[in-house]
């Protein structure tokens, strides 16, 4: 991307997130917490729970670090995802199939030190779907490499003018579970349950 088309499109991130961020605070009375939790440098997989569609462009204008989505492909067919997805760098995933591509792209970036924002539900309300269980995605992108989580607790019935809020948990260090180059199931599985407790305890809160 050349310097000029990289400014515009800043230019446009920024405008974007502002009027998100406006709409959030005045329609759904977001409050956020736990934002210096957030490290500004470094690799980082954010991490929550999915209720509403609301959810991803909500942690994307609060966490306070550019980050590329994970988000299903069928998203592309409404016109205002489809932007978010240009503007933000999505990455689409085949849901159906194991996408390989996709993996990759969110590998890549995590070396490069940045972020991906991912759903360990699978889907809205997965934790209620999926009888509590989540994917292992999130941990072994973490694992493979060596990018810290950031769970997310999501709180609020997501109605206009109700009280709802954004909180941001410390970061999960996975540094002591990475012994190589393979990760192991067994070892996706405990940290993937570390993961679920962190994002359970933060959306539990009370606010």
């Amino acid at each position: 991307m050349n310097k000029l088309k990289r400014f515009f499109v800043e230019i446009g991130r920024i405008f974007i997130r502002t009027v998100i961020f406006v709409y959030c605070k005045i329609v759904y009375r977001i409050k956020i917490y736990g934002k210096e939790n957030v490290p500004k440098e470094g690799a980082l997989v954010f991490c929550g729970n999915h209720r509403t569609y609301l959810d991803p462009p909500l942690i994307v204008v609060t966490a306070g670090r550019h980050m590329r989505f994970m988000a299903k492909e069928e998203l592309r067919k409404n016109p205002l995802f489809a932007f978010l997805g240009v503007l933000f760098e999505g990455i689409y995933v085949k849901r159906d199939e194991k996408d390989i591509s996709a993996l990759k792209e969110a590998l890549k970036t995590l070396k490069n030190g940045g972020c991906i924002g991912i759903f360990p539900e699978g889907t809205r309300n997965g934790l209620e779907k999926n009888d509590g269980k989540i994917k292992n995605g999130a941990a072994y992108m973490a694992l493979k490499t060596n990018a810290k989580i950031i769970p997310i607790g999501i709180i609020g019935p997501s109605k206009p003018f109700t009280r709802n809020a954004i909180i941001y948990g410390k970061p999960i260090d996975l540094s002591k579970y990475i012994t190589g180059k393979k990760v192991e199931k067994e070892t996706e599985d405990k940290v993937s349950e570390i993961i679920k407790d962190e994002i359970l305890k933060l959306s539990k809160t009370k606010i």
